[in-house]
């Protein structure tokens, strides 16, 4: 009688072995990978954040706005430093301004901003 050879069903120990570790190295390189592009997300709303802020200092210092006196500012819950370098123009009437900000206990600035002011304004 001969024996009727039987087909394999299923997966060996080893090419189970060989699929889990292909598996857990493409997960660590998909986990380190969404890591950095979160990273990237979180830098750029921080920049944004930084240029709204300089642009609302700047129509500030243009309203003559008291408010715009003060080095520091609270947005989306973070605290921010803001740097005001004023210096004089050709015109008498103008003044240039460089506003620089950046997080509260940072070192460099997310965001810079050049632009003029009404001299009268500053006053």
């Amino acid at each position: 009688m001969r024996r009727e050879r039987t087909q394999r069903q299923g997966y060996s120990l080893m090419e189970a072995m060989v699929a889990l570790f292909v598996l857990a190295v493409a997960s660590t390189g998909l986990l380190l990978a969404t890591r950095a592009h979160i990273d990237s997300v979180g830098g750029l709303e921080d920049r944004v954040t930084a240029q709204w802020i300089a642009e609302n200092r700047l129509a500030e210092l243009n309203l003559g706005d008291p408010a715009a006196a003060q080095a520091q500012v609270e947005m989306l819950g973070r605290r921010w430093r803001i740097d005001v370098a004023r210096r004089a123009t050709d015109d008498p009437d103008l003044i240039a301004v460089e506003i620089a900000v950046s997080r509260e206990g940072g070192g460099a600035s997310l965001a810079r901003l050049s632009g003029f002011i009404d001299a009268e304004a500053s006053a």
